[in-house]
């Protein structure tokens, strides 16, 4: 099959009203779904989005980035707020029976060792252990070495060109 400028023009028309790839293989006749959207895609012609779904998609992306922004606003203010509070709960010794889901499950000293046992303060909702020991499990991240730009070259290796 070959496509003739009306079948061009035609396939144009019918992408730009958003007719779907089958939509428009049907109405042009004698090609395939496959040949309309390999076509399309050689005339760069726009990805099809229709305003209904775009619209519903949108809303959709916006309240999961709405979600994750506040989650992790949430999660940092929850740590900034760890470290200022300085008064923590006394230890309560539990060993691994004694334990349920409220209990800090921080490991105090080596598990082959008579006087082993699990911090068992109250853990914080979500977490498995208490304050102190959320300060000690989850650390920030460090920040990211500098990215050098494609055509610099490290000095190091400019003395040693240099002295070649």
């Amino acid at each position: 099959m070959s496509w003739t400028e009306e079948k061009v023009a035609k396939l144009k028309e019918l992408w730009g009203k958003g007719n779907t790839a089958s939509q428009i293989a049907e109405i042009i006749g004698g090609i395939s779904r496959n040949a309309v959207i390999g076509k399309a895609h050689r005339l760069n012609l726009s990805a099809k989005i229709k305003t209904r779904t775009a619209a519903s998609n949108q809303n959709f992306e916006n309240s999961i980035v709405d979600k994750n922004n506040k989650s992790k606003k949430g999660r940092r203010s929850k740590f900034k707020s760890l470290i200022i509070e300085k008064d923590f709960e006394p230890e309560n010794p539990k060993t691994l029976e004694e334990l349920d889901e409220n209990s800090c499950k921080w490991p105090i000293g080596h598990p082959d060792e008579k006087n082993f046992y699990f911090c068992g303060r109250s853990s914080l909702k979500d977490f498995s252990y208490c304050k102190l020991h959320l300060l000690y499990a989850y650390q920030p991240k460090g920040k990211k070495e500098d990215v050098t730009e494609k055509d610099e070259v490290p000095e190091f290796i400019e003395k040693k060109i240099k002295s070649a």
